[in-house]
C-alpha cells in the first residue's frame, strides 16, 4: 500500500490539512486559526504542532507519510519552496519549504495556493486529468494557475498564471500590486464593490442606494441579489465584469490554447447566469479555433481542492506524476 501524503493550503483566516490518499481520497482534514501576528513567525509551528497530534490520533507514524505538499499564498519560488511575499499573512523572504523540512524531516514541496487548487481541480474535481487547463478563482482577489502539457505552469520566477493582474484598464483604478487597471480591480468581490460604490453616487434612485443606506454598506451578494430583483445599475455592474472576465480568459486561452477553463471562488457561486455571460463573452472575443475546442465549467471541489492538489503536487515530484 502506498504510502498517505499531507496536503496543507494556508490562507489568511485558516490552515487546512488533509491527509490525502494515493488515489486523491481525503482519509481525515482539520483546519486552525492562521496566526498572523509577529508576521505570521508561528504558522510553520503551528502547522506542525496539529499534525503531529492528528497523525497520533490516526495512529499514523510520521515515517508513514510520503511528503507534504502546501499551497500558499503569495510570490513563490516552487523550485526551493521560498516565498518571497505573502501580503496577507505577513511573510516576507520565508523559507517555507526549508523550515518545515527541517522540522519534520520529510520532503515537502511548495507551490501557489492558487496551482494547488488548480491541481486538485484537475486530479479529482471538474478539470478530469485534461493536458492543458486554465482555471481562475474569483474571490476578495483574482488568482490563476495554468497547466500545459501536462504539468503546472511557474514561469522564470514564479508569476506565471497572475491572471489578476493582467491590464483590462490602462487608466484604471490602482491595485494593491501597485499598478493601475489590473484585472481583480474589477473582477474580485473587492472590484465589484468598488463598482457599486461609484454606481450609488451616480444613481440616488435605485434599490443599490436603498440597500446600502440601509446597512451602510455592500457586498457583492448585496449585487447579485439586487440585480436578481431588477437593479439596473447592479445589472450592469455585472454584466461589465463579465464581458471583461470573458476578454480576460479569452486571452489566456490565447496564449496557451487549453481543453477546459475552470472558474471558481466565493464570486463564481453567483449562480449559473453569471457563468453564462462570461462564457459568452469568452466565446465571442475568442478565436474560433481556440474556443472551439474549449469548455468553460465551474471548480468543483470548493474548499478541498487546495489540501487535494497540495498532495498531488508531492506525487509530480516524488513519482514523476503528471497529467
Amino acid at each position: 500500500m502506498k504510502k498517505p501524503i499531507i496536503g496543507i493550503d494556508i490562507g489568511g483566516t485558516t490552515v487546512k490539512t488533509g491527509i490525502i490518499d494515493n488515489d486523491g481520497n481525503i482519509l481525515d482534514k482539520w483546519e486552525i486559526p492562521t496566526n498572523r501576528t509577529n508576521c505570521g513567525e508561528s504558522i510553520v509551528s503551528d502547522i506542525w504542532k496539529s499534525l503531529t497530534e492528528r497523525l497520533d490520533q490516526n495512529e499514523m507514524p510520521k515515517e508513514s507519510v510520503e511528503g507534504i505538499g502546501i499551497g500558499a499564498p503569495g510570490f513563490i519560488d516552487s523550485d526551493t519552496g521560498h516565498v518571497f511575499e505573502a501580503v496577507n499573512i505577513g511573510w516576507k523572504n520565508m523559507p517555507l519549504s526549508e523550515e518545515l523540512r527541517a522540522i519534520s524531516k520529510l520532503p515537502v514541496f511548495v507551490t501557489n495556493d492558487a496551482n494547488a487548487a488548480v491541481l486538485g481541480e484537475n486530479w479529482k474535481g471538474a478539470g478530469g486529468n485534461v493536458k492543458n487547463l486554465f482555471a481562475l478563482t474569483l474571490g476578495t482577489g483574482v488568482g490563476g494557475g495554468i497547466i500545459v502539457n501536462g504539468n503546472i505552469l511557474n514561469g522564470e520566477s514564479g508569476m506565471a498564471g497572475e491572471v489578476g493582474h493582467t491590464t483590462v484598464e490602462p487608466d484604471g483604478v490602482l491595485c494593491n500590486c501597485g499598478r493601475r487597471g489590473c484585472l481583480e480591480t474589477i473582477a474580485s468581490a473587492t472590484g465589484m464593490v468598488r463598482q457599486a460604490k461609484m454606481k450609488i453616487e451616480q444613481h440616488s434612485e435605485s434599490l443599490l442606494v436603498s440597500r446600502y443606506n440601509a446597512s451602510g454598506n455592500i457586498t457583492a451578494k448585496d449585487i447579485f441579489e439586487l440585480a436578481n430583483d431588477g437593479d439596473v445599475p447592479c445589472k450592469d455592474i455585472i454584466a461589465y465584469t463579465a464581458d471583461v472576465l470573458g476578454m480576460a480568459i479569452s486571452n489566456a486561452a490565447t496564449l496557451i490554447n487549453p481543453s477546459k477553463v475552470l472558474i471558481g471562488g466565493g464570486v463564481s457561486a453567483a449562480g449559473e447566469e453569471f457563468i453564462q455571460l462570461i462564457e459568452d463573452a469568452f466565446r465571442n472575443y475568442s478565436l474560433a479555433r481556440v474556443s472551439g475546442i474549449c469548455e468553460l465549467k465551474l471548480a468543483q471541489l470548493g474548499n478541498d481542492a487546495g489540501i487535494i492538489g497540495a498532495a498531488f503536487l508531492v506525487k509530480n515530484k516524488l513519482q514523476n506524476i503528471k497529467f
